[in-house]
């Protein structure tokens, strides 16, 4: 046996094996100690990652079920006005967002296992309700309006997903980790509007009656837009209940947890998260209505779900150029071409006798979805890069201080990456709430308008020479 190889098996020894199992809760977990990450924190936080990655997915698929569903309602009978119709579309932005804020500190507190099983556990509830309410036509906007808010805490899983997953991984995977797990579970909302348009023409699947579909003039069962994910949910409860850990070493309370409204950084990287996480979310849900209203002539079910997927791709692969390249560079460029993506967009829009032209409007539209994709991977790798560069700078490592305020590091960064994920939801909410009360060309101009402030504070602060906290 090689020394190497004596080393690893001492580690293993040093730690009790039995609590690294799945299910298990986890009282030592030290990611940074290279020996224990190979022989085994690596395997550990892997399998703890991809049973969070499809809790995600299908989580994004409830918060995001109304982007499509809105678009059926008139079709089948349902009288809504093109205002209402937005407006369940932006309803589950709201209470995602709010549902966020308290799901940032929650999750840390109980760990990874209990509440993502619990939190998946519980979106059954609201897709049973919409499955039978959307069956009568005579269902009220305002019900309709509360299923879909309660439709909305799916988008809170996030957040907690996101401020547990991150303490399994070192710093130097924190990135690429972040990156698969919100990028793969950003997927839900393209995995939504591309089977949802399909499984609601099905009747092998229908629970209920179907519905006459007056522009098309076959039957719909849109039940099936809900009914499908209940078991798929229950499924994926079970997985994270048996399978994940709870990290006893990140457990922290909100006492705790609160120091982050005092940081600067904090309040900073929340302005920048909402321009990128904040467009990908709003843009989704408000894109099927926008191609509905706007370019008529055009399928919904053809075009919708691809700006998402090229999105949540592309977060993944800016967690992996982050960590390459440095965050703050990829985050400005990133916002420079949101800029100039939506600027293309206005260009393209149908003006006065102009019918516009879709092609332009379309691709300009993936563009910024790319764009945000990518400052979505990279402001989650920057977070954790600033708070551990301001609060490890001048100490000794194999100190007791650097072992605290590493510890520190690691809570502080976990609260900063959920709660700026929550604020940032609330994107999903006001860009389609924008649409529904003022003119597309002036709400995609305040957006440009908001990503060059965006740009001034990636420079000033994070990309400059001298900046005062590069990453």
């Amino acid at each position: 046996m090689s020394a190497v190889q004596e080393m690893a098996a001492a580690t293993r020894r040093s730690f009790d094996p039995a609590q690294y199992r799945p299910g298990r809760d986890i009282t030592d977990w030290e990611p940074e100690n290279d020996l224990f990450w190979s022989s085994i924190g690596k395997r550990v936080a892997r399998r703890n990652l991809w049973i969070a990655v499809p809790a995600l997915l299908v989580a994004f698929v409830v918060w995001q079920v109304w982007s499509v569903t809105a678009t059926n309602l008139t079709d089948v009978g349902f009288s809504y006005s093109t205002s209402q119709l937005f407006w369940l579309t932006a309803i589950p932005g709201l209470t995602g967002g709010t549902s966020r804020i308290f799901y940032t500190f929650l999750g840390p507190k109980f760990g990874q296992r209990t509440f993502t099983a619990l939190s998946t556990l519980v979106l059954v509830v609201p897709l049973v309700w919409l499955g039978l309410a959307i069956q009568d036509t005579s269902t009220s906007f305002t019900t309709m309006a509360v299923i879909a808010a309660l439709c909305g805490v799916g988008g809170a899983n996030f957040s907690s997903a996101l401020a547990n997953i991150g303490f399994f991984f070192p710093k130097r995977e924190k990135g690429n980790a972040t990156g698969i797990n919100g990028g793969l579970g950003n997927l839900g909302v393209s995995v939504v509007q591309l089977l949802t348009p399909i499984v609601i023409t099905s009747s092998v699947i229908a629970i209920g009656a179907g519905q006459h579909n007056a522009k098309t003039g076959g039957e719909v069962y849109l039940q099936n837009a809900a009914f499908l994910w209940i078991p798929v949910l229950v499924l994926l409860a079970a997985l994270a209940w048996f399978g994940q850990n709870n990290l006893k070493t990140a457990a922290t309370s909100f006492r705790q947890q609160r120091i982050i409204f005092r940081r600067k950084h904090t309040w900073l990287m929340t302005w920048l998260y909402i321009g990128t996480f904040g467009s990908f979310i709003g843009f989704a849900a408000a894109l099927p209505m926008l191609i509905k209203t706007t370019f008529p002539d055009y399928s919904v079910a053809t075009y919708a779900w691809m700006g998402p997927a090229l999105g949540a791709l592309a977060r993944w692969a800016g967690g992996w150029i982050a960590d390459k390249l440095g965050g703050a560079r990829v985050t400005l460029l990133s916002f420079a071409g949101m800029a100039a993506s939506i600027t293309g967009v206005i260009f393209f829009l149908p003006t006065g006798g102009n019918g516009g032209n879709f092609t332009g409007f379309f691709l300009c539209f993936l563009a910024a979805f790319v764009s945000s994709g990518i400052g979505n991977g990279s402001t989650f790798r920057q977070i954790p890069v600033i708070f551990r560069s301001r609060h490890l700078k001048g100490l000794a490592e194999d100190t007791p201080e650097y072992a605290r305020a590493l510890k520190q590091t690691e809570m502080e960064s976990g609260a900063v990456t959920g709660f700026t994920a929550a604020i940032a939801a609330y994107g999903f909410f006001f860009i389609p709430a924008l649409f529904a009360n003022f003119a597309v060309t002036s709400a995609m101009w305040g957006f440009v308008g908001f990503y060059a402030t965006c740009i001034a504070i990636t420079w000033w602060y994070y990309a400059r020479k001298g900046a005062e906290a590069p990453s």
